[in-house]
């Protein structure tokens, strides 16, 4: 594979003018605008959390940013490597060397220990693992002495840290979240958010994660807002409250209506919600080796909020895809 680079380059992933478009050939009235025109960097070595209305196109971001997904148009490159000059052997290889993926359902296999599924991505690259190393990032997040139990006798939280250490034990460049804390209560995600932090501090790491969460959002160094396809606005080391009220002006949990005698009223928007549910996709079937029974791609239609605003479809690509 063509175009390694140093790990002293800034940008780990840059996007470049990318659309993404669904449903039909240009100019069709079915045709909808998942991304117009993103163009952003993000550095090495920084916790970048993306946020926006439901329909915004947060889910495709990150498909695209991630090589899950190919943009109709514009540049992806990740780790130094444009994506767009990748067959799909190529592609697989590198999302399964270099990226990094942690999920709101956790996606372990119940019928592995601890310590297997958190080697589970080495393994299926061919790699041995390297105990010191495993047992590193055990001790890291907080499963040291729990190496073979299951993932039924785990907690919510405990069973997100062997997806976290799973996802750290490649090394890769970057690790995308999708809704990483939405599965778990305000203690336990806290836990999460905090050993998501350190991971950028102690091991330079790059996240980004998709959130709709304004506390999980303000653990990041930047928020970027999207709405309508679009980068809009952004906020550096962010308070919950300046990434809630950015979110309101966006009309991510309420909209403005001027009233017959001329004062604006909050009017809730009721009922939206990405088609498909916007995720990274699921394991198909409990203790399916990866691989198998992986759930197909969604797309295309189109939803509806209520009033009958039209809500963007987002792709659900196979959890394991990446670790093929």
């Amino acid at each position: 594979m063509s175009g390694t680079t140093s790990p002293d380059t800034q940008e780990v992933v840059r996007l470049d003018a990318v659309h993404k478009i669904y449903g039909g050939a240009k100019g069709q009235k079915n045709q909808v605008t998942a991304l117009d025109g993103v163009s952003i960097g993000l550095d090495r070595g920084t916790f970048t959390a993306v946020m926006g209305p439901s329909g915004s196109g947060k889910s495709t971001f990150l498909h695209c940013a991630a090589g899950l997904d190919r943009p109709t148009s514009g540049s992806v490159r990740l780790d130094g490597v444009e994506l767009s000059d990748l067959k799909e052997r190529a592609l697989t290889k590198l999302r399964r060397e270099r990226i990094g993926f942690i999920f709101q359902a956790f996606n372990l296999l119940p019928a592995l220990s601890v310590l297997d599924n958190v080697t589970l991505p080495l393994r299926l690259a061919g790699r041995k693992p390297k105990q010191d190393a495993v047992d590193e990032v055990l001790q890291r997040v907080g499963l040291a002495g729990m190496q073979h139990r299951r993932p039924g006798e785990l907690s919510g939280g405990q069973q997100q840290r062997v997806a976290i250490a799973r996802a750290l034990v490649t090394k890769p460049a970057v690790i995308f979240g999708d809704e990483p804390t939405g599965a778990l209560d305000t203690h336990t995600a806290r836990e999460v958010l905090i050993l998501l932090r350190e991971a950028v501090q102690w091991a330079r790491q790059t996240i980004v994660m998709v959130t709709h969460d304004p506390v999980a959002a303000a653990h990041a160094d930047r928020v970027l807002f999207l709405a309508d396809g679009r980068i809009v606005s952004s906020l550096e080391r962010p308070t919950p409250d300046q990434v809630a009220e950015r979110m309101t002006h966006l009309g991510a949990w309420g909209t403005e209506r001027v009233a017959p005698s001329g004062e604006p009223v909050a009017e809730r928007v009721a009922g939206t919600a990405e088609v498909a549910g916007g995720g990274l996709g699921q394991v198909a079937g409990a203790g399916q080796a990866p691989g198998v029974g992986q759930l197909p791609g969604v797309g295309g239609g189109l939803g509806s909020a209520s009033g009958g605003r039209p809500v963007r479809p987002s792709v659900q690509a196979p959890a394991w895809e990446g670790l093929r």
